[in-house]
């Protein structure tokens, strides 16, 4: 069953893909009434097509869904593939999903249908190898330990020195030989300041917040960069009571994190390069804002 067309966004069909200007002092008015308004995004209207005929049947695995399917993380019957914009990020990004989260519930999938060359996800206690890696790989998770975006670089910088010292520190290994190796290897002290560090994967936990430090504390990942997205704020409608805002689900976590390393750490200005990972996830939102703001009993449920 879908959500009734009167619920459906009233916004212009015409492809909306260009960025809304909006003056300054309109900002934060517009701000509060929807946090997602300025996105840089790909035309929806396959999306309110898709809700307006209702459910489809999963090219894959013949389940009924709407939109997409969770499980195989493909556009259902009814939304053309052709039509879902393809987002090509500079890193890596894996998602280990706790084994209890509800796949209809998540919007870990919205990350591998708009950007697949680039996400995987993993379900715990499946994760990929990351030893040896450190140097290369963050976790975004909050904690005492974790730092904010601006000094990934700094950290791992300190993480390619150390390893650089403890190899040349190698007594068993002659002098001239363990210079050669370390340089070789790209983990030379001098080397490794002269190229910088580089950041290749990208790590997120997607759960409830209750079931996150079991994954979290996992020695397989006790062990990388913690990152914390501070200052955002998340608009889902699956907000877990009791928790603060800056408590992100997983598409908004992945979204903000690249907005900020664009920002932050890629030193270039960000002009909506990474906005239509939110293609689904904006759909959504205004789809339950305006059934609930009509008065309607909203139910996301219907979206799955």
């Amino acid at each position: 069953m879908a959500l009734s067309p009167s619920v459906v966004p009233q916004e212009s069909k015409e492809d909306n893909a260009n960025c809304v200007e909006t003056k300054p002092s309109q900002t934060a008015s517009i701000a509060s009434e929807d946090p997602l308004q300025n996105l840089c995004l790909a035309s929806q209207e396959v999306l309110r097509k898709a809700q307006q005929s209702g459910r489809s049947r999963c090219r894959q695995c013949g389940g009924s869904r709407m939109f997409y399917c969770y499980t195989c993380c493909v556009p259902v019957g009814n939304v053309p593939t052709e039509q879902i914009p393809c987002v090509q990020l500079p890193l890596k990004i894996d998602i280990i999903k706790h084994p209890n989260e509800t796949d209809g519930k998540s919007t870990a999938v919205h990350a591998k249908l708009l950007a697949p060359d680039s996400v995987n996800i993993y379900t715990y206690p499946c994760i990929p190898e990351y030893e040896g890696k450190d140097h290369e790989v963050v976790l975004v998770f909050p904690g005492p330990q974790s730092i904010s975006i601006e000094d990934v670089s700094f950290h791992l910088q300190k993480r390619i020195e150390s390893k650089g010292r403890n190899k040349a520190d190698n007594l068993d290994v002659p002098p001239r030989k363990a210079r050669r190796t370390t340089d070789e290897e790209g983990w030379g002290l001098h080397e490794s300041t002269r190229q910088g560090p580089e950041l290749k994967r990208v790590v997120f936990i997607d759960s409830t917040w209750s079931q996150t430090n079991q994954i979290a504390s996992d020695e397989r990942l006790r062990e990388l960069l913690q990152v914390e997205l501070r200052t955002r704020k998340t608009c889902f409608w699956r907000h877990q009571k009791g928790k603060p805002d800056t408590f992100l689900s997983t598409i908004e976590a992945i979204y903000y994190f690249l907005v900020d390393y664009h920002s932050a750490v890629q030193k270039e200005k960000y002009r909506g390069q990474y906005d239509n990972l939110l293609f689904f996830y904006s759909f959504m939102y205004r789809l339950i804002k305006n059934a609930r703001g009509s008065g309607e009993k909203a139910k996301p449920q219907l979206l799955q």
